[in-house]
């Protein structure tokens, strides 16, 4: 008898509560907008980032909200951009495209190791053990985190183990400059020509023993530049971008003694000043120690 009755208080307290969540579902439920599954299938899926929000479905629920843009997916093309934009019957905003950019020029043939890293194949492991061994404490450790990170195919290590980023397929989504435990990337605008590949904190020229192409922070882009463009700070330059004679001025690199600081042209890439030394060597920089 006693079996019973608690069998029966049980089925009825499961019928109380699966009645109550009923109503509770039927009194509360919000119906969401059908526009977010459509917006949702004119993204790329890539769940990148790249705009901000965790994925493609809270960034389309942003755009029917009305809190984001479009234009703001750096990963659709224009031609999506602008179908997006008339779905939703917006204006298209203009955004200037954003790139991945590295502070660092010191590849393998260049910039010397003090100890031969042996361990995980990650700059994030080699970067906890002595900070990895290269001579320059700042310099790029040329394992490519950055290079496996990037889903878009967008930077390959070039032949002296230094980073090459691919400025049509970047998507300045950002993984390269978490990835990188050196925090040598950054993403620019790509008006932003005038750009200081080092990101070294030593001056003098006793640094260009462990790296030939290092800023020795000798101030001459700073004095070069018209005032105030460029200023030193922590033994580096720094550019003022938000002068508008940032992009159409190449002075500062002209006498540069080792092309720390360079001109990024759109063709034929960064371009030092003639009084850069040349850089000759093909094969790897090596210590003893290595």
């Amino acid at each position: 008898m006693l079996f019973v009755t608690a069998v029966a208080t049980l089925a009825g307290l499961t019928a109380l509560l699966a009645t109550l969540l009923v109503v509770a579902n039927a009194r509360l439920h919000v119906e969401e907008d059908p526009r977010i599954d459509q917006a949702e299938d004119l993204l790329p899926h890539a769940n990148c980032g790249a705009c901000g929000r965790p994925g493609c479905r809270p960034f389309a629920e942003a755009l029917v909200t009305g809190e984001a843009n479009p234009a703001e997916c750096t990963v659709s093309s224009p031609e999506a951009q602008a179908t997006l934009a008339a779905f939703l019957g917006v204006a298209l905003e203009e955004r200037e495209k954003q790139v991945a950019r590295l502070a660092c020029a010191g590849g393998t043939n260049v910039a010397r190791n003090h100890a031969a890293y042996s361990g995980l194949s990650s700059c994030t492991a080699a970067a906890l053990v002595a900070g990895g061994g290269k001579g320059c404490f700042w310099g790029c450790l040329g394992i490519g985190d950055c290079e496996v990170a990037c889903g878009f195919d967008a930077i390959h290590m070039d032949p002296h183990h230094l980073p090459v980023v691919d400025a049509d397929k970047c998507t300045a989504c950002g993984d390269c400059v978490t990835a990188c435990p050196k925090d040598l990337f950054s993403l620019q605008p790509v008006s932003r020509r005038l750009w200081v590949r080092c990101a070294s904190h030593d001056a003098g020229d006793e640094i260009l023993e462990d790296c030939e192409v290092a800023c020795t922070a000798c101030g001459r882009c700073a004095f070069d530049a018209p005032a105030g463009l460029i200023t030193m700070r922590d033994e580096l330059p720094v550019i003022d971008y938000s002068r508008p004679d940032h992009s159409a001025n190449d002075v500062p690199i002209r006498r540069c003694p080792t092309g720390a600081i360079v001109w990024l042209d759109p063709e034929e890439g960064p371009v030092k000043g003639p009084a850069a030394r040349k850089v000759l060597r093909k094969g790897d920089r090596r210590s003893a120690a290595t």
